[in-house]
């Protein structure tokens, strides 16, 4: 186990580097900070040469793979971090310098257990990008196709563990300062960023991702998968289709292929509506280095890669998900209020009703306009404080939700300025409510549930048996006389129990008498 000194070091040293890229400063003026957490900072930045405007962005990334994820994370967390830093975050790019192609051929060959040559008929060494986790390059199979194959980045499960444990420790006493920074759950933060990054370490999961997502959307037009090859996968080494085309963040290229942007960005908003609510699955690193637009502008297809970060919601999740998101559109802003203390996100000693007005405060200067005519900061300070107001906790299951859909609103954006998010969402989540939540889905569920029931009372009858077993040939045994025994009487009320001692004593002295008397006489 780590000591306090070796995290206490640890962050002393992350902390320099903070403060070189004048990345404190934000800490140091937050009134609702914690004073320890306050003279850290200072102790940290001491002699340090800050720079002008804080980079939080650079400073994550100098500090390494395990930050830049967490940076990630945080960049959805204006709540925790604030408007700037977090906006400052999200030009974060997860990129490193690449590792020397001869570890990533022994690690290709270790993992293999063959020679490289053996597995892919021709291999670039140079890669096509490299991340804080993997890197990728071009290859060919012995059958003659094109793949792009993701390797892990040597030692990196080992650096990230270790980085993650200061971060636990850090969280925890951070959290045990209580007030605002329990309110935040700056531990179930931590906890959800190590449960992403350790699927992301296995590529074997991010193939399955990729796999279960492309069954899931594969009725969708417009939008795929690149197909997985198996034979060419394990935990460190995922091989799969290559994808030509052009990124969706080149918008000078797609404009000069003739695609319709405004129609992409509709596209893209749907796509992931459809998953996120109708599928509860889906892809939580939409960043626009991960899309790809291909095929004629006529009929053009959205392709998604790096599967390694996914969310999952329940169906019960998505039912109300979807209920805000309507009632929000909509102005329905008492329902929206209901939902919220349904799903025991505000407690209940508030009131249903002072939460609806708080909600119209905020969501009524959105309706009806296009997201460039928005103040996303004005928006988001209503929003968290809202949550403080009414002491509503972070709720660490749609941290990706959200993440993710701060990405597609960026992406949308950019393809069409002009595009309003309530208008494009509320058809869609009108359609889905109605499907799930109207008389036949009713009492489609109810068929469903009433029938499940039946199934398993077999199974309950035998459990039944099992436990009560059928009687034997001996006859029943006739009631016995209930007996007082002398160490389950009760006490008495006045705490008076030595005439039963003293009773208990000679009675029990008579007893031992005639039992000798009789044996000496027999």
């Amino acid at each position: 186990m780590t000591s306090r000194l070796t995290h206490i070091a640890r962050l002393l040293k992350w902390g320099r580097v903070l403060a070189r890229h004048g990345a404190l400063r934000g800490i140091e003026n937050d009134r609702n900070a914690p004073a320890p957490v306050k003279r850290l900072c200072r102790m940290a930045r001491f002699g340090a040469r800050q720079g002008d405007e804080p980079d939080y962005a650079g400073a994550f990334q100098s500090i390494g793979p395990a930050a830049i994820k967490l940076g990630q994370a945080l960049a959805t967390r204006p709540d925790l971090v604030g408007e700037g830093p977090a906006k400052n975050l999200l030009t974060l790019q997860d990129s490193l310098p690449p590792v020397d192609f001869a570890l990533i051929r022994r690690r290709i060959e270790d993992s293999f257990e063959r020679p490289l040559e053996e597995v892919f008929a021709s291999f670039d060494p140079e890669p096509i990008g490299a991340a804080s986790i993997a890197q990728v390059h071009a290859a060919t199979t012995p059958d003659g196709r094109k793949v792009a194959v993701k390797v892990l980045r040597p030692g990196i499960r080992e650096q990230f563990n270790r980085d993650v444990e200061t971060y636990e420790w850090a969280a925890a006493h951070l959290e045990a300062f209580g007030g605002e920074a329990a309110r935040l759950r700056p531990r179930a933060v931590i906890a959800n960023l190590k449960r992403w990054t350790v699927r992301e370490l296995d590529l074997r999961r991010e193939a399955a991702s990729a796999s279960e997502l492309a069954d899931g959307m594969k009725s969708v037009d417009g939008y795929r998968i690149p197909a997985i090859d198996w034979d060419r996968t394990n935990g460190q080494v995922l091989t799969l289709e290559w994808i030509d085309g052009i990124k969706m963040s080149n918008l000078e290229a797609l404009n000069a292929a003739g695609y319709d942007l405004p129609e992409l960005a509709h596209r893209l908003v749907l796509t992931f509506l459809k998953q996120a609510i109708s599928a509860g699955f889906f892809h939580a690193d939409m960043h626009q280095g991960n899309l790809f637009v291909q095929g004629s502008p006529q009929d053009a297809t959205i392709v998604a890669i790096d599967f390694g970060i996914m969310g999952r919601i329940n169906r019960q999740a998505r039912l109300w998900l979807a209920e805000i998101l309507y009632g929000l559109t909509t102005g329905n802003y008492k329902r929206v209020a209901e939902i919220h203390f349904e799903a025991q996100y505000v407690p209940s000693y508030h009131s249903v009703e002072e939460f609806a007005t708080a909600l119209r405060a905020v969501g009524e200067p959105m309706r009806g306009k296009p997201v460039s005519e928005l103040s996303v900061g004005q928006m988001l300070d209503g929003l968290f404080a809202i949550t403080r107001d009414f002491d509503m906790a972070v709720q660490p299951h749609l941290l990706l939700l959200q993440k993710t859909m701060v990405m597609v609103e960026g992406l949308a954006t950019a393809l069409d300025p002009q595009i309003n998010m309530w208008d494009v969402a509320a058809p869609f989540v009108k359609n889905w409510i109605r499907d799930e939540l109207g008389p036949e889905a009713v009492i489609a569920d109810r068929l469903r549930e009433d029938l499940a029931t039946l199934a398993r009372l077999p199974a309950l009858v035998r459990r039944i048996e099992e436990r009560f077993p059928p009687k034997g040939g001996a006859p029943e045994q006739a009631p016995l006389p209930e007996i007082d025994l002398i160490w389950e009487r009760k006490r008495k009320p006045d705490g008076n129990h030595l005439g039963g001692y003293v009773l208990s004593a000679i009675v029990g002295g008579m007893a031992a008498c005639a039992v000798t008397y009789w044996y000496l006489m027999t």
